[in-house]
């Protein structure tokens, strides 16, 4: 691990370097990849400097230990290094993981009734409103692609577009079947019912992929409707898509013109077939490792909303909130973390298990 960063060291120091240098800032795009890169590798390199700096100071104290008038003070140091050592070393090998490459995209976010009729539907919407709270409580931007609602208030199908820094890495752990417990408005015995809806959070593809044929794209025009000054009720800006083959739809309307608007549309497409595809692919190996380690895909239940209990558990990682008004107004940061720190705990259990093996 140390001559890997002693690497990492040496390339950032290059950086460093390059950056100082004037003539760099003659190419504009290199200055912003250099900044992209340096950034990236600054977590890192500061926990390890940390690290270079706390073991010298433990060599120092060690070597002080047999001088009388600085035994006391050495050992204090010593103590204090060996400490702080083995917490950054777990600080180092967590930041030399693999990153997923997607963490940095926007979010392509679809939520689906599931078992339950009407009250799936609700419930459906009540996971609209509590991911555009959070959305808003992390200052990103979200935007309805695509609504198909029950005459009740409900949601059948509802596809997101959410941009924001750090959106996907947050919302990833969300993908799945999310159940709820509780008694419906219309349930005259106070029965408790159980339903379901689910979710699936996919990175926005950045450029449209050749597979998607623009001959079964049907595309419709109409006028943006909601905020934006008269613009948007004076031209045909909006863009709905039509997927012929599978019946797909998905509607832009955030951007300024017909084109942008387009654009991104498709782009949104391309990530909603995209991710189909892969999923039918994956799907037959995937049946074979079922009974060994589970799917780990939408179909498994991975959250409970109890309302009676006024708890929220997710399965994956066995927490329990009793906070479940919180975290449908937005407040899911607790539970998005626990999940993060159990999947970098994993990752890193299964890259210690390999660097074993070999």
């Amino acid at each position: 691990m140390l001559d890997k960063l002693a690497d990492i060291e040496s390339r950032y120091s290059q950086i460093e370097a390059r950056l100082a240098a004037s003539e760099t800032y003659e190419d504009p795009a290199l200055v912003a990849r250099l900044n992209r890169e340096q950034a990236e590798l600054r977590p890192l390199m500061e926990t390890y400097r940390a690290y270079l700096a706390a073991a010298e100071a433990r060599d120092q104290a060690q070597a002080l230990l047999s001088d009388p008038e600085m035994r006391e003070l050495a050992r204090e140091e010593l103590r204090r290094s060996q400490e702080e050592l083995p917490r950054l070393e777990h600080e180092l090998k967590l930041l030399l993981l693999p990153r997923d490459p997607d963490d940095g995209k926007n979010v392509i976010m679809e939520i689906r009734a599931g078992v339950g009729g009407e009250e799936a539907a609700l419930f459906a919407h009540s996971l609209y409103r509590m991911y555009a709270m959070y959305a808003e409580r992390r200052g990103w931007r979200v935007s309805v692609t695509g609504l198909s609602e029950t005459e009740l208030g409900g949601v059948k199908e509802l596809s997101l577009l959410v941009e924001g820094e750090g959106a996907f890495a947050r919302l990833k752990y969300e993908s799945g079947v999310h159940r709820v417990q509780r008694v419906p408005e219309t349930e005259s015995g106070g029965r408790i019912h159980t339903s379901t809806a689910t979710v699936a959070v996919l990175p926005e593809l950045e450029e449209v992929t050749a597979e998607l044929d623009p001959a079964d794209v049907e595309m419709q025009v109409f006028r943006s409707s909601g905020a934006g000054g008269q613009h948007v009720n004076k031209t045909s800006s909006a863009v709905r898509l039509i997927h012929r083959p599978t019946g797909t739809v998905v509607e832009c309307q955030q951007e300024r013109s017909q084109f942008q608007n387009r654009d991104r549309a498709m782009r949104i497409l391309a990530s909603i077939l995209h991710d189909r595809e892969a999923e039918r692919v994956s799907g037959e190996q995937a049946a074979r490792r079922r009974s060994q380690v589970g799917t780990g895909m939408r179909n498994e239940r991975i959250r409970t909303y109890n309302f009676p209990q006024g708890r929220v558990t997710d399965h994956r990682i066995g927490l329990t909130l009793y906070k479940l008004d919180s975290v449908l107004d937005g407040g899911l940061d607790e539970l998005i973390d626990a999940l993060a720190a159990a999947d970098q705990a994993e990752r890193l259990r299964r890259a210690e298990t390999e660097g074993g093996a070999t």
